[in-house]
């Protein structure tokens, strides 16, 4: 009998978070419906030897060279044959019944196309949400986004004030998303385009816009390092989440809307560039104008944009999460 699930660890010259991660996932992975499938983006230290020596039943994927995030799985998903994908990141540990509540619920709810689980930070503070995605998230008015247990760079403690399954996020977290092969396929996958970062945002909407729905099933909950691979405060990382939050807004929305939201955008980004060079950040300085040349030149391959507006359908993404934040002090959902 052919196995429903296949688990995606995407790795790049981590020989260091496979042996410290992987060991949780093959412990904790229910083997008689669940493949575990490493996809190598062409890396040149010892990670695919440590797999065959010490994690001999793990199936790997040679990609031979590094296409990020996004295309790096979307190499992967395309050579392989299962009703279920999940994407996880090589610095997840993965707790006892981590798996089963999000395959429960996604067999059980046909209309629902991802789910993702709790997110909560690997280290001593265990209980705090991590940062990237938390209990699920959204987009604010103007197309930042936050989670339900972290707003910018506050994380709240889970107490369990969000073990509700709401009735729908606006994305879950590429740490950890499962997703339905066959909807994978039809929304065309993560854009490659992206390379990294906001590429499950995008992915996300997608789904939604193809009719079906994205939840975060609190029954389940993995603990997420996080800045594996780039660290906050990284200028490549300030641009490429600069560079892509604009090219999903562009290619998401409706196309005047759009453009009246980007105008938008661009104010407050020159703000933030302002802010970068008033505090001597020269590196995320240059990094945002980078952002905005290379959207200009990208964003004429993305057409045919949307008629529906997310952003004003669901009423998390109403809100005006900057000026919340900064003027009136929120800290939480």
């Amino acid at each position: 009998m052919s196995k429903k699930v296949a688990i995606i660890i995407l790795n790049w010259n981590g020989e260091k978070l496979l042996r410290r991660y992987l060991p949780t996932v093959l412990e904790n992975t229910p083997s008689d419906y669940a493949d575990i499938i490493v996809a190598d983006n062409g890396s040149t230290d010892e990670s695919l030897d440590i797999i065959h020596s010490e994690f001999p039943t793990v199936k790997t994927i040679r990609l031979g060279a590094n296409f990020g995030f996004a295309d790096g799985y979307n190499r992967a998903i395309a050579q392989i044959d299962y009703p279920y994908i999940v994407l996880l990141n090589n610095d997840v540990r993965t707790p006892a019944c981590w798996l089963e509540p999000l395959f429960d619920y996604m067999e059980s709810h046909p209309d629902v196309g991802a789910v993702q689980p709790k997110l909560l930070h690997d280290g001593e503070d265990h209980d705090v949400f991590e940062y990237a995605g938390a209990a699920g998230g959204y987009l604010d008015c103007h197309g930042y986004p936050f989670c339900r247990g972290r707003i910018f760079e506050c994380l709240e403690e889970d107490n369990g004030q969000y073990d509700n399954i709401t009735p729908s996020i606006l994305w879950g977290s590429g740490a950890c998303l499962m997703v339905r092969s066959a909807l994978f396929t039809k929304v065309g996958g993560l854009d490659g385009a992206f390379f990294a970062h906001m590429e499950e945002i995008d992915l996300c909407w997608r789904i939604h816009l193809a009719g079906s729905d994205v939840r975060m099933i609190p029954q389940s909950r993995v603990y997420h390092l996080g800045g594996a691979s780039l660290p906050q405060g990284n200028p490549q990382k300030t641009y490429l989440n600069f560079r892509n939050n604009l090219l999903l807004l562009h290619k998401n929305l409706p196309r005047k809307e759009g453009k009246k939201l980007l105008f938008i955008r661009r104010l407050y980004d020159t703000l933030a560039f302002g802010m970068a060079l008033t505090k001597r950040h020269w590196g995320d300085a240059r990094a945002i104008l980078r952002a905005h040349r290379d959207f200009r030149k990208m964003r004429e391959a993305y057409y045919g944009q949307p008629e529906r507006n997310l952003l004003k359908e669901m009423p998390e993404c109403k809100c005006n999460i900057v000026t919340d934040h900064y003027l009136h002090h929120r800290t939480k959902f």
